[in-house]
């Protein structure tokens, strides 16, 4: 199968770990993996953390996932 070009997509997802940030970005990427297909790339955006009692108590990040649109079988090529 040949590919002349191809096109991409992107959605964004807020992820959130009690733990860390990096924590956070492979929760995100673990289940955007589960919904999306051909996942190519993550752009990580705004990091934020929620703060109680002066104690972090969770990491938050918007990830901009990016994945390849499919082919749809039977679509005429132009």
């Amino acid at each position: 199968m040949s590919v002349d070009g191809r096109a991409a997509r992107t959605t964004e997802i807020v992820a959130s770990s009690a733990r860390s940030f990096h924590d956070a970005i492979n929760i995100g990427f673990q289940r955007a993996s589960k919904t999306l297909r051909g996942i190519t790339g993550l752009r990580v955006g705004d990091q934020r953390c929620r703060v109680e009692d002066g104690k972090i108590v969770e990491y938050r990040v918007t990830l901009e996932v990016i994945f390849l649109l499919e082919e749809r079988h039977g679509a005429q090529q132009y």
